[in-house]
Parts: C-alpha cells; sequence; structure tokens
C-alpha cells in the first residue's frame, strides 16, 4: 500500500470515527456547533463529555471545561 492510499484509508476511517462521535453527542444533548467542536477533536473523552449534560452542566460550561 502506498503512503497515499493508507492516508486515504486513515482519512475514511477518522471520518467514521468522527461522524460516530458527532451522533452520539447529538444524543447526548449537544445542539450541532457544540457536537461537532467535540467530534472533532478526537482526544476529547466522549463519555465525559455526554456526563456533563447528563449531570445538568449546560452546554456552554461543558465546552468550556472540554475544549
Amino acid at each position: 500500500m502506498s503512503t497515499t492510499e493508507a492516508e486515504i484509508v486513515y482519512e475514511t476511517e477518522l471520518d467514521r470515527v468522527v461522524g460516530w462521535r458527532l451522533r452520539e453527542l447529538r444524543r447526548g444533548g449537544y445542539d450541532e456547533a457544540g457536537a461537532r467542536a467535540i467530534a472533532e477533536r478526537v482526544e476529547i473523552d466522549l463519555h465525559r463529555a455526554v456526563d456533563l449534560l447528563k449531570t445538568g452542566c449546560p452546554q456552554e460550561t461543558a465546552l468550556r471545561i472540554l475544549l
């Protein structure tokens, strides 16, 4: 596999992961912009992000904590 092919495969997998994270964050209560900001930062723990909202943390505060 050439470097270009490897990059394409990785990019496609990363796109799938970000898409899944985005859906989970939206389901967890984030609006589109907030969910996208978190989803694209794969180093942010998805469960922590969702748990913040579940425990009553306002989205704006959660985003300041996570980002």
